[in-house]
């Protein structure tokens, strides 16, 4: 009698419609970000990204290729390419209509910000366009990109030799670019076999890393005849803090699951890291440009060593554009205030210095473009999926 009532049961489940979950939470291979259409400016978000947001819960409808929106008392269903919604049974004409592209269900963002209860702000001209949803006490920063015919055909990495001049003298540097918007593109930060205080060659970290792209990251005991070389400042990867640097003002570089990069001082880290969107990071320093201009001050980072506060040399530095692209930069002979003229003239709306001088390395499609004079502790990467 229990086996003949299981197998009803089984039936009958079988004939309930398919529903899924627009998406789950965002996850190290999951990608999310606001489209910005280029003609019209109408900006669409992904369905997922609302999914577990400020109690709203998302359901698709793959068969009827609907999409409903559940915030409390509040419904809101829409159907991809109708430019009708319903608000609880309530039909609403819409201006513009959801849209699927790359597998991800787009709807319009004032739509969700007028019927649901959520607020957003943009960010900066100066820097990477993003928006802050916010709903309640929770906030949600999305990278946005404007949506034009040729964004598909972006590359991911691009690699360039390019000289700049800075005071009447000439640097010839090595540059790789990275779409962060990218599909394809993760970034990873690695350490050697996952522990503080070994070294290894950035190659040989890249290779075993499969990386198209591998940078040196933060200054390190270099020096000590000791076998434990310790990384100086915070590194965070696969959001697990690693190195704690104990209230270093040295810049951070950090990135999110959606690829979302910035640059933030050492003492907002720790309020930074509890908000619990940190995905990846490193610290080094100093800052070369924030918002589009020149901002180098070594003394109020902490720095103390001639060969950053005067001298020139092997140097390393990460930059990101206004488009949400990482710039990877390798330079020779350059003074601190030169790199950050580099970074400026290169199209880095901020930037920040790496180790250098013997650690300098830049990997790239399976060889060097700079090869660093030492092993080093750990290493930005870039792979591709």
């Amino acid at each position: 009698m229990k086996k003949r009532f299981l197998l009803i049961l089984l039936a009958l489940m079988c004939l309930v419609p398919s529903v899924t979950l627009a998406a789950e939470r965002p996850s190290a291979n999951v990608k999310n970000k606001v489209l910005l259409e280029a003609q019209s400016g109408v900006s669409y978000i992904p369905a997922r990204a609302l999914n577990g947001f400020s109690g709203i819960e998302v359901i698709w409808s793959a068969s009827s290729k609907r999409a409903e929106f559940i915030q409390g008392a509040a419904r809101l269903s829409l159907t991809v390419g109708e430019k009708t919604a319903l608000i609880n049974e309530s039909p609403l004409s819409l201006s513009n209509a959801a849209f699927v592209e790359e597998g991800t269900v787009y709807v319009p963002l004032k739509l969700v910000l007028d019927k649901l209860e959520l607020s957003a702000a943009w960010s900066r001209s100066t820097a990477p366009l993003s928006v802050t949803l916010t709903g309640g006490e929770e906030k949600l920063v999305l990278p946005a990109v404007t949506r034009t015919p040729s964004s598909a055909a972006k590359k991911a990495v691009k690699q360039e030799q390019k000289t700049f001049k800075v005071s009447k003298k000439s640097f010839t540097v090595q540059i790789v670019t990275v779409d962060l918007m990218h599909p394809d593109v993760r970034l990873n930060v690695v350490l050697v076999g996952d522990e503080i205080g070994k070294v290894e060659d950035l190659s040989s970290m890249a290779k075993r890393s499969k990386a198209a792209v591998a940078i040196n990251g933060t200054f390190f005991d270099a020096y000590t005849e000791s076998a434990h070389k310790a990384p100086y400042g915070y590194i965070v990867t696969g959001g697990e803090l690693k190195m704690k640097a104990g209230g270093d003002r040295r810049t951070i570089f950090t990135y999110d699951t959606n690829m979302l990069a910035g640059m933030i001082p050492g003492p907002d880290f720790t309020d930074a890291f509890e908000q619990g969107s940190i995905e990846g990071a490193i610290q080094a320093g100093p800052r070369l440009v924030k918002d589009g201009a020149v901002a180098v001050d070594v003394v109020e980072e902490g720095f103390r060593d001639p060969k950053i506060l005067t001298g020139g040399g092997a140097r390393s530095a990460l930059g990101i554009t206004k488009n949400h692209e990482l710039l990877f930069v390798t330079s020779s002979g350059a003074t601190i205030p030169q790199l950050a003229e580099i970074m400026k003239q290169a199209g880095a709306v901020q930037a920040m210095n790496l180790d250098g001088g013997a650690s300098s390395g830049l990997y790239y499609n399976g060889k060097y473009l700079t090869t660093p004079g030492r092993k080093i502790s750990n290493a930005l990467i870039v792979t591709l999926q």
